[in-house]
């Protein structure tokens, strides 16, 4: 039986109208608005600070009060730029954001390339902030330096020669492969900050206690065929190769499409 009761899903930031920072003098008075000024506040400054925060600390860790205390100011002086702390995220992962490279518009490059390169600068997005990756699956990644990058990465599928009906789901097929690969990447690289050790020792540890245990004889037969031991150096070269099967992929469906479209145009 139905409780009745309704549920609101959370609009993102991006699709709420708010005006310019006001002085709210009802809640802080003119004492506060001088404080907020001597601070330098502004909203700027407030996400690059919650960036910092939350690839030092963690989004566990993050809070509006965590905040206020690194830019040295109230609680209150942060809420006169930010209605909320949900807010506030949503703005520092379109922030990370900013950060990724795109391709420039030439229609005459190699979408292959182009593909490889927004691929590339999503990985090391994701890895730089591993807090990332959680918030996308929370909020809507629909902030103007994610649209940049989404309208991009459309481009370049667009110049593969895909059919344009099929073009969404390549680009999930990419997007979460991407995802998938920086999120795990990511953690991992925290996990070894967190106990002190560099990717290359932790790495290490582990192989010497499965060393010489069946259950791990083939997956061992397959790390030691790697060239090299690098962590940071084999995770590059599987990403190359999981990213070379996907393009292959990419291209097999392509082709598909033309030879249907071929036959049916000669029928």
């Amino acid at each position: 039986m139905a409780s009745g009761r309704t549920r609101t899903i959370r609009a993102s930031v991006w699709l709420n109208e708010r005006p310019a920072p006001k002085r709210r003098a009802e809640h802080s008075g003119p004492a506060g608005a001088a404080a907020e000024q001597t601070a330098g506040l502004d909203h700027d400054r407030i996400v690059a600070a919650t960036v910092r925060l939350l690839d030092a600390e963690g989004l566990t860790k993050f809070s509006m009060r965590r905040l206020a205390a690194e830019l040295g100011v109230t609680a209150m002086s942060v809420y006169w730029y930010v209605d909320t702390k949900d807010d506030l995220l949503e703005f520092a992962v379109d922030a990370a954001a900013a950060e990724l490279v795109l391709p420039p518009e030439d229609t005459d490059a190699d979408w292959r390339e182009q593909l490889r390169q927004l691929a590339a600068t999503n990985r090391d997005m994701l890895v730089r902030h591993p807090w990332v990756s959680r918030l996308i699956g929370e909020y809507l990644n629909i902030g103007p330096h994610a649209m940049k990058f989404a309208t991009a990465a459309q481009r370049v599928a667009i110049s593969s020669g895909l059919p344009v009906e099929e073009i969404p789901g390549v680009l999930a097929l990419v997007y979460q492969f991407v995802y998938g690969y920086g999120t795990i990447e990511g953690r991992f690289a925290a996990r070894c900050r967190e106990a002190g050790l560099t990717q290359d020792e932790y790495f290490a540890e582990v192989m010497a206690v499965v060393d010489g245990r069946s259950e791990f004889e083939e997956s061992k037969r397959l790390m030691d065929s790697r060239p090299g031991t690098d962590v940071e150096a084999m995770r590059a070269r599987d990403f190359e190769v999981a990213l070379d099967c996907a393009i292959a992929g990419i291209e097999v469906l392509r082709d598909r499409a033309l030879r249907r479209s071929g036959q049916d145009a000669g029928s």
